[in-house]
């Protein structure tokens, strides 16, 4: 087994990151590295965040939790986290754990990216409404 393939890429655009996970189960054996890495984004101020699940398709509850934390952080960040790219399976899961309710998402990667753009859209012309009525 190679042990050196890296187990998520991480790419930075205009108003959001992107995280791609590189492996086909999100577990324990590697979550620990996925919460450290969105911890680092949060002391970098990363409010928006993709999170890409493709190529995974086994997820347990370390794997959810990790994806938790990131929601939080962007939540308490005013942004958005976004799942794409969700096997049939890890869907099943996080709609037994009624985490579909919780989490945002969306089919495909451009999908997030549109949704990341529309929310910081709205959030801008939020703040030009409130100039207006002040």
């Amino acid at each position: 087994m190679d042990t050196t393939r890296a187990i998520f890429e991480i790419k930075e655009a205009e108003k959001y990151f992107l995280l791609k996970i590189l492996v086909n189960k999100l577990d324990a054996s590697n979550s620990l590295n996925i919460k450290q890495t969105v911890l680092g984004l949060r002391d970098k101020n990363v409010k928006n965040l993709i999170i890409n699940l493709n190529e995974v398709k086994y997820i347990d509850s370390s794997g959810l939790s990790a994806i938790l934390l990131a929601h939080k952080i962007c939540t308490e960040a005013q942004g958005i986290m976004i799942l794409c790219g969700i096997s049939e399976h890890v869907l099943k899961l996080i709609k037994i754990s009624q985490l579909d309710k919780v989490l945002d998402i969306l089919p495909t990667e451009e999908e997030a990216i549109d949704a990341v753009f529309m929310k910081e859209l709205e959030k801008e012309f939020g703040a030009e409404e409130d100039d207006f009525t002040k």
